[in-house]
Parts: C-alpha cells; structure tokens; sequence
C-alpha cells in the first residue's frame, strides 16, 4: 500500500484516539488499533517508515507505531 495513504491512515487513528485524557491510553489506543485491523504488511511498512523518519505521522501517531513495533517484536 502506498505509504502517503497509510500516513494518513495512522494520522486519522491518532486524531481520533487524541480525545482520551491519559496520554499513555491514546498511544496503546492507537498501537492497539494498528495491530487489531491493520494486515501484517501494512504494519511493518509503517513500523519502517517511522524507523527511517516517519515523515508526516502526528506526534501521538508516531508514538503509537513505536509502541506497535514493540507489540508486533513481542509477538514474533
């Protein structure tokens, strides 16, 4: 998947969990989410992303895809 779209993707997921007043309750939010609906694929082409940059991804998105990348190395 185009990675533009899956920046935005995060982006939306990350408004959306911005809401919830315990910061460390949005970015499991936002790992959590990722990890339940995203496919294998996407997650490790967003995990990379972010690795070399994470150009574009919100604060709370980029935090969140950190915790995913721990999420996902946990489970392997």
């Amino acid at each position: 998947m185009n990675i533009e779209r899956l920046v935005q993707m995060a982006n939306d997921i990350a408004a959306y969990f911005a809401a919830e007043p315990d910061h460390a309750e949005a970015v499991a939010g936002v790992a959590i989410h990722l990890k339940r609906f995203w496919d294998p694929s996407m997650r490790r082409q967003i995990v990379a992303h972010e690795r070399s940059g994470g150009a574009g991804l919100t604060p709370l998105a980029r935090e969140g895809v950190v915790r995913l990348a721990g999420l996902d190395h946990a489970s392997a």
